[in-house]
């Protein structure tokens, strides 16, 4: 029998992307992007084009695991669900009544991009148990502060509008690798006369498309902005009513010949951009999260977001910005996370997870259940990380599909459902689409969703308040129980019937959108760890961007053979390869004082001189140090949203034949 059913890509991306699934007798043959959502468009990118191989994959978990060796030469065994969940609930309610119920930390993130198996029987589980919460900075906080700092709620223009764009500025965002859906319509845009600027340190694939790259030097947007304010203002190319007084002081400090020094642009260029952009209507930018992976990064989204409100952006269809569209999916997250469960606890940055591990006390962490995430690939300040997972103090549990680098320091590893495996309803951050879905496949072999593992082991902690006793429906119908404007009229019902709704967002032109130019200041200093920094050191004069590979996302496909070769190399200007004596494909060894990786040098323009790039996130148990570029990377924290700074570290790199 076929059948075919509706499903939602879970990953994080931007596009979350309406599915067809074709089953033939219970066995998925099919997966494609479905034709009739106007974001999806009937394509997929090429990683979910071969999710099936995902779903089906030899290396998949299909049982309960228990670690038998030393979490340094790790060995592990099938064990039943009854006997894993009995011994982890043991063990979490033992470690509670010995140190604590603070010292059991929860550690997940953007797994799923679904509210049930991300954020509900989980964050109830945790509430009532009284653990520490978690902080989840890894990705967005940064970014998220810096717009609200500007704008009441995290909105941007919708991908649809683009169309109508005739001046697209994409700033810090790999659209063809990273939000594909949206190309379409900068295609349609170009088609009808657009012009095309990317901004970025790295020749990206839709920057080599360009009708214009601008590469200034990683961290040094928050300059850029400024000094775009400061032209559009000289020359009185403003379109704002409001008191811009303290910004146009500000913007006073940062004329073009400052901001070429800063960021490696030369000051016509500066000039050039800010008078194209604010006298070309519509104009629209797209940023994304890499910008804001600096030290700087939350100040600079905000100084960025105001551009639209100065130029008057906003007031025509095509025109604004967007970093994300997430604020407008109001669902009600109290009422499925239950914060009020469990007494107040402290709160862990879950990007200073190799501190919390080796340097925490009062309590310790002594317990950490891992789940829609993979620290041990995807943290900075890797060799502290390795260093606290590897502690045989420490009780780890880790659910998930395959023996990920995090599975592999575990006591217990529980095999998780796909989505294609459970029911979720699924917001987006790169448009304005609610969307349901229900199993397409019976659970792989003994998987288990996350609202059902926390839901046994509730029962097995004893814990008898009947929210935990809630089934998938009434997670539904408790997270659409919202009085947001934004997601009125839409029920279960609908959903079920149209499988994806769109949100009641207020549509462009919008004259209205006054941002608050006031706050706090928004002047620029480099990078502590950059070229020009107050810690930047001799020894390490190149400045290392690692940014998303093209075929992985983040670390949930490292598996692939093709995942990791794309994610073990270095990119080399030729004019730095030739200072240092380096040829193409030759091994070279990249290091600071944190660490070194040896990868094959890739020379070309793929980066501006004196940066060079390393893809995240390898699977560290595929190289020969065990680590990946975050070995490299320090956890010194942004500006504002306390987020990790990917992109601020310094490195050098030389022939390993010179070791």
């Amino acid at each position: 029998m076929t059948q075919v059913f509706h499903s939602t890509c879970a990953l994080d991306c931007p596009d979350t992307c309406s599915l067809l699934v074709t089953v033939e007798n219970g066995r998925a043959t099919r997966l494609r992007g479905n034709p009739d959502h106007p974001v999806t468009q009937g394509f997929l990118c090429a990683k979910v084009a071969r999710y099936l191989e995902r779903e089906y994959h030899p290396n998949r978990l299909s049982t309960p695991l228990r670690r038998t060796g030393p979490k340094s030469n790790p060995s592990f065994e099938p064990v039943s669900w009854d006997e894993a969940l009995d011994t982890v609930a043991a063990r979490l309610a033992e470690i509670a009544a010995q140190h604590g119920p603070e010292s059991i930390l929860p550690y997940s993130y953007g797994g799923t991009l679904g509210y049930l198996q991300g954020s509900s029987m989980d964050r109830r589980f945790f509430h009532r148990l009284g653990a520490s919460r978690l902080d989840r900075t890894i990705c967005a906080t940064a970014g998220v502060a810096g717009l609200l700092e500007a704008y009441p709620q995290r909105l941007g223009t919708a991908p649809e509008d683009f169309v109508h764009s005739r001046y697209i500025l994409v700033w810090g965002a790999n659209v063809l690798s990273t939000n594909v859906h949206l190309w379409p319509f900068i295609v349609e845009a170009r088609r009808r006369g657009a012009r095309l600027v990317v901004i970025d340190p790295v020749t990206t694939k839709i920057a080599s498309l360009a009708d214009w790259h601008l590469a200034p030097y990683p961290g040094s947007d928050l300059a850029l902005v400024l000094g775009l304010m400061h032209v559009i203002f000289a020359e009185k190319l403003e379109q704002c009513d409001a008191d811009l007084t303290s910004l146009r002081a500000r913007a006073a400090e940062y004329p073009p010949e400052r901001v070429a020094a800063l960021t490696g642009l030369a000051s016509s260029e500066i000039v050039q951009l800010a008078r194209e952009y604010a006298t070309t209507s519509p104009a629209v930018i797209r940023t994304n999260y890499g910008i804001q992976r600096s030290e700087r990064g939350g100040r600079a989204i905000r100084a960025m977001s105001l551009l639209p409100a100065l130029t008057g952006a906003w007031r025509h269809t095509g025109g604004g910005f967007v970093l994300t569209t997430s604020g407008a999916f109001q669902l009600n997250r109290d009422a499925l996370e239950l914060p009020e469960l469990g007494p107040p606890a402290r709160t862990l940055n879950m990007s200073l997870l190799g501190h919390d591990l080796t340097s925490l006390n009062d309590p310790p962490v002594k317990a950490l259940f891992v789940y829609n995430s993979n620290p041990a690939s995807i943290a900075p300040h890797q060799a502290l990380v390795h260093q606290g997972l590897l502690r045989e103090d420490l009780f780890t549990v880790v659910a998930d599909h395959f023996l990920t680098d995090t599975a592999r320091f575990a006591d217990f590893v529980f095999p998780a459902t796909t989505f294609l495996e459970h029911t979720d309803v699924y917001f987006a951050y790169g448009h304005y689409h609610l969307q349901l879905a229900r199993p397409a496949l019976a659970p792989y072999g003994q998987a288990k969703s996350n609202v059902e593992i926390f839901r046994l082991l509730a029962a097995r902690m004893g814990f008898t308040e009947p929210c935990f006793s809630d089934t998938d429906d009434d997670l539904l119908r408790q997270a659409l129980d919202t009085q947001s404007p934004f997601l009125q009229g839409i029920t279960l019902e609908r959903l079920e019937q149209e499988h994806s709704i769109p949100l009641k967002v207020p549509e462009l032109p919008n004259s209205d959108v006054t941002p608050n130019f006031d706050g706090e200041p928004l002047a620029y200093e480099p990078p502590l760890e950059s070229r020009l920094g107050a810690e930047r050191d001799p020894r390490f004069p190149l400045e290392l961007v690692s940014s998303k590979s093209h075929d992985g996302l983040n670390s949930s496909f490292g598996y692939q053979p093709h995942v990791d070769a794309e994610t073990a190399v270095l990119e080399i200007h030729p004019a730095d390869a030739a200072a240092r004596g380096i040829r193409e494909g030759q091994l070279v060894e990249i290091f600071n004082q944190r660490g070194a990786l040896r990868f094959p040098a890739r020379i070309g323009p793929f980066v501006r001189p004196g940066v060079v790039r390393v893809p995240a996130n390898r699977w560290p148990s595929f190289a020969p140090e065990k680590a990946n570029v975050n070995l490299l990377i320090s956890d010194r924290l942004t500006d504002i949203g306390a987020g990790p700074c990917f992109y601020n570290c310094l490195v050098e790199v030389r022939p390993c034949a010179a070791v």
